[in-house]
C-alpha cells in the first residue's frame, strides 16, 4: 500500500505496530522523564516573538546541522536577524534527509502549527509567517503547549547546586505537568580544571577540603533533590568509570586541585569513578534509577569552545570501548547489592552489542535520541517499562 510522508502510521511499519499505537499508545498522557527543558520557561509560562527564537534560540543539534551545511556563525550564534537565521536552517533542513532532524522539524510543523509544507528555500516565507501567526495564539506559551500534548511529568537535567526555585514554581502553578528534577553531579569530577571546579564548589556553599566534605555536601545536595520529587541521577560521560581510587587518593587529588594544580586523566577518572560508586548506592537505597550517557566526544573545536562556550553544537561521538568499563561498573554495585534501575544511552550507533548486557538486572540499554536508526524493539521497551513514576 502506497503510504505519505507523515500519515498517521508514520515508522509504524506493521499491523502489530499499528495496533499498539492507535489503540492503546495514542491516548496515553506522556511521561517524558529525560529532557533538557529550562524549567525557568515553565516557571515562567515563556512565550516567543518568532519561530527562530522557539526552534533555533538553543537547540545546538539544529547548530551542528548548521555549521555542517557551511552556514556562517553569525547565522547560527551570532548578530543576523532571526528571519535570516530561520532562512538559513530553510536552506539546511532538505540536506537532512533520514536524519532525525527532518522528520522532528517537519512533525513539529504538522503537529503544533497545521502546517503540512516541506520546509525549503521556496517555502521559508510562507512558513515563517504562518508560524509567527500561531505564536500570537494562547496556547503557545511553554504550559499551553504542555497542555495542549497532555505532558502528564517531565524530567528535567540539573545540576546538584540548582536551587529548584523554578520547579518549585512551576508546580505551585496551574501548569497541569509535573516538573521533576533530576540529579546530574558531573562537575563533581572536574579536578582536572582547578577554575571550573573551584567556581563549582563555591555554588554548594559548603567548605570543601577533604573528599568526605565533598561526599557530604554531595549527599546533603541529593536528599534536597530526593525531597523535591526528584527520583533519577544522569551521568554525561565518555565511558563507564569503572576504577576507583582509595579515598586517601582522591583526598591527595582535591587538594591538588584546590591548589591549583588539574588532576591528570587517570586520576580525574578515578577520581570520578569513587563518586560513582557512592552515587550509584544512594540512587539504589532511595529506590532511583540512574541514568548513563555514554560516549559522547565533548568540545572537539578548541578554538569554537573558547569563543561560544560548552554545549554550543560541537559535540560529537567518541569512539571508546565500552562493554568492558561498563560490566565492571555495574557489577561492582551488583556485588554488594546496591545495583540501582538503571538506564544506559550511548551515542555510538555501532555498540548495540550492549543491548545483551546485564538486562537480567533491571538494566535497560536504549538508544540514544540522535541516531539516525533506533532499534524499535528496545525503544517499545523504554516506552513501557516504568523507571520514572513508582
Amino acid at each position: 500500500m502506497a503510504r505519505s510522508y507523515l500519515d498517521d502510521n508514520f515508522l509504524l511499519l506493521s499491523s502489530t505496530a499499528e495496533t499498539l499505537f492507535h489503540e492503546y499508545a495514542k491516548d496515553q498522557p506522556i511521561i517524558d522523564y529525560h529532557t533538557h527543558l529550562p524549567p525557568q520557561e515553565v516557571a515562567e509560562d515563556q512565550r516567543w516573538e518568532n519561530i527562530t527564537e522557539l526552534w533555533l534560540g538553543h537547540d545546538h543539534y539544529k547548530w551542528r546541522a548548521l555549521r555542517a551545511n557551511g552556514i556562517p556563525e553569525s547565522h547560527i550564534t551570532g548578530e543576523a536577524s532571526a528571519r535570516e537565521k530561520f532562512q538559513a536552517y530553510a536552506q539546511t533542513i532538505p540536506q537532512t534527509l533520514r536524519n532525525p532532524l527532518y522528520d522532528w522539524t517537519h512533525l513539529e510543523l504538522k503537529r503544533c502549527f497545521g502546517i503540512e509544507t516541506l520546509l525549503s528555500p521556496e517555502t521559508a516565507d510562507e512558513i515563517w509567517e504562518r508560524c509567527n501567526e500561531k505564536l500570537q495564539e494562547s496556547q503557545f506559551s511553554a504550559q499551553g503547549l504542555l497542555r495542549t500534548f497532555r505532558v502528564d511529568a517531565v524530567g528535567t537535567t540539573d545540576d546538584p547546586t540548582d536551587s529548584l526555585s523554578d520547579h518549585q514554581t512551576a508546580n505551585s502553578s496551574a501548569c497541569p505537568t509535573k516538573i521533576y528534577p533530576t540529579f546530574r553531579p558531573d562537575k563533581a569530577f572536574f579536578v582536572d580544571r582547578p577554575s571550573l571546579f573551584q567556581e563549582w564548589l563555591n555554588k554548594l556553599g559548603t567548605e570543601i577540603s577533604t573528599f568526605y566534605d565533598l561526599l557530604s555536601a554531595l549527599y546533603s545536595r541529593f536528599e534536597f533533590f530526593h525531597e523535591q520529587g526528584c527520583r533519577l541521577t544522569d551521568h554525561g560521560m565518555r565511558y563507564a568509570l569503572a576504577h576507583p581510587c582509595t579515598e586517601t587518593e582522591a583526598n591527595e587529588i582535591l587538594s591538588q586541585t584546590l591548589a591549583g594544580t588539574g588532576a591528570s586523566p587517570t586520576q580525574t577518572d578515578a577520581f570520578g569513578a569513587l563518586i560513582m560508586f557512592h552515587v550509584g548506592q544512594w540512587a539504589a537505597e532511595k529506590g532511583w534509577t540512574m541514568q548513563l550517557h555514554l560516549g559522547p566526544r565533548r568540545n572537539p573545536n578548541t578554538r569554537l569552545f573558547e569563543q561560544l562556550g560548552p554545549d554550543s553544537g560541537f559535540d560529537t561521538i567518541g569512539d571508546w570501548p565500552q562493554g568492558e568499563a561498563l560490566i565492571l561498573f555495574l557489577d561492582s554495585l551488583n556485588r554488594i547489592g546496591k545495583l540501582p534501575k538503571t538506564i544506559v544511552y550511548n551515542l555510538n550507533p555501532n555498540l548495540q552489542f550492549l543491548n545483551l548486557i546485564y538486562l537480567q538486572n533491571n538494566i535497560l540499554i536504549a538508544p540514544d535520541h540522535r541516531h539516525r536508526q533506533i532499534d524499535l524493539q528496545l525503544y517499545m521497551c523504554l516506552l513501557t517499562w516504568t523507571f520514572f513514576l513508582h
